[in-house]
């Protein structure tokens, strides 16, 4: 695969311009914590404290020279929808009443429970960027030098990202009781994980060849196989 220098996600304007949107509204959507029930208010500190964990791993990683990209309309409306169903319609009706109409009531306990779970989401979200690197990126990326990494939560599962996700976008509707600004995600994110992770493996696949096949065959996609764990990865 030829070098090519090509320009990162994370640098483009259209990402940084997501940004300062979903950071304006944040910031409104504090001064309404009240209206909105304390689970919105949990739910507003994980997505902070998501974006004080991603944010670092951005900066860094904007020096990657990528070799090797698809940005194709679908990946743009994948990365689009998510945006839309998992930060900018959450933070709207968090700070105005105009999706009101699609609220619904849950009981604490569910709230609770939807609040506690932000732990593991977080712990998951920050300990996968960490033990990736810099091979990190937002879109479908592969950068110079770019390695497979099989240790820490990469062991046992090829996608603890995805997993930290999914426990996000499942526990959205608990904390934010409204069925498009809560419950909207996990369809959208559905779609990107049907979607995208079949393009994401096979770039895998022509970047590492056997390395890969042999690290697909002892782990588990979100889950560690049977196998990985009776006999262990092989690191």
């Amino acid at each position: 695969m030829g070098k090519r220098d090509q320009r990162s996600m994370m640098t483009s304007l259209p990402a940084i311009a997501t940004a300062a949107v979903a950071l304006a509204l944040l910031a409104l959507a504090l001064l309404r914590w009240r209206e909105n029930g304390w689970g919105a208010l949990v739910w507003l500190g994980a997505f902070v404290a998501m974006t004080a964990i991603r944010t670092p791993h951005s900066m860094r990683n904007r020096a990657n020279v990528v070799t090797a990209a698809r940005k194709d309309v679908s990946e743009k409306l994948l990365l689009t929808a998510m945006f839309l169903a998992m930060m900018l319609l959450p933070l709207l009706h968090l700070v105005t009443p105009v999706l009101g109409f699609a609220d619904y009531t849950l009981p604490d306990w569910a709230t609770a429970a939807g609040a506690l779970l932000q732990i593991p989401f977080l712990w998951l979200f920050w300990r996968s960027h960490a033990d990736l690197g810099r091979n990190w990126s937002p879109g479908l990326e592969v950068r110079d030098g770019h390695n497979l990494i099989t240790s820490g939560v990469y062991a046992r599962i090829r996608h603890p990202m995805y997993a930290a996700i999914w426990l996000s976008a499942l526990t959205q509707p608990l904390l934010i009781h409204n069925w498009i600004a809560g419950a909207l995600v996990i369809p959208a994110f559905a779609a990107m994980w049907m979607l995208r992770i079949p393009n994401e493996e096979r770039m895998m696949a022509e970047r590492f060849g056997a390395e890969w096949d042999a690290y697909c065959r002892r782990t588990g996609r979100l889950w560690p196989t049977r196998t990985n764990a009776i006999i262990g990865p092989e690191i």
